[in-house]
């Protein structure tokens, strides 16, 4: 019973948000709320439990996405953001740039968490995109992708270390296996996907990015404009 009353929750929530429109907090707490009385919970005591779990959650991410969100700023700020866009067209080219954000994003997504890598990574695809002159949703999508997928097939995120766990699982093996789905996965969902957005061409929206162009002399070199986010992934990873 217990189950079913989730699986009602989860079909609730979705439908409210798809549906309805609903902003997606209140839906969940909404949601939250319904599924806590329909499991015979006290009032007091779902109240008390939503404020637990949303409180655990933005504990342990408001730091991370805070800081996260000023070190893409300052990279973007300060010319790091074109360095690397620059020098990413220009090994690879304007054809395959797709492939310099999936390879990317695949890299830095093993490192940290999804919400932390979209965040470091988000000035340089609007960097990338207008560097290119190319639509955003073409670099944009690999991005997504290659995030989404080191965060789902991959430990050490949480959602592969809790699946090796509770099945006994050897996490090298996971690793591997996770690693040879994961590559398909990317390629499918990120650059061959995004082949066919290509024609939605959604402008940057205002307000989260503004096209400051660097003269050469202006910008760090590539090793340094890529040193805080290697640095911060480093740490992460590690620890």
């Amino acid at each position: 019973m217990p189950l079913v009353i989730v699986a009602i929750g989860v079909i609730l929530l979705l439908l409210l948000m798809i549906r309805f429109k609903m902003n997606g907090f209140i839906a969940l707490v909404l949601v939250a709320l319904a599924v806590g009385l329909m499991q015979g919970m006290p009032l007091d005591k779902v109240i008390g439990s939503i404020k637990a779990g949303v409180g655990g959650t933005l504990g342990s991410l408001a730091l991370i996405m805070g800081f996260g969100a000023m070190l893409g700023k300052m990279l973007a700020d300060c010319g790091g953001a074109q360095r690397i866009a620059t020098t990413l067209i220009a090994k690879f080219g304007k054809k395959h740039i797709q492939w310099a954000v999936v390879l990317t994003g695949f890299t830095v997504g093993f490192a940290l968490f999804y919400e932390v890598g979209f965040v470091l990574m988000l000035p340089l695809v609007f960097t990338i995109a207008a560097a290119a002159n190319i639509p955003l949703l073409y670099v944009g999508v690999p991005m997504a992708a290659a995030l989404s997928v080191t965060h789902g097939f991959l430990p050490p995120h949480p959602g592969p270390t809790a699946i090796a766990t509770i099945f006994h699982a050897d996490m090298g093996k996971t690793l591997l296996f996770g690693t040879i789905l994961a590559i398909p996965t990317v390629i499918l969902a990120g650059p061959v996907y995004a082949r066919f957005l290509k024609g939605i061409d959604k402008p940057i929206p205002e307000g989260l990015y503004s096209a400051k162009t660097f003269a050469e002399g202006e910008v760090p070199g590539f090793g340094v404009s890529v040193w805080p986010s290697g640095v911060g992934g480093g740490l992460l990873g590690g620890g």
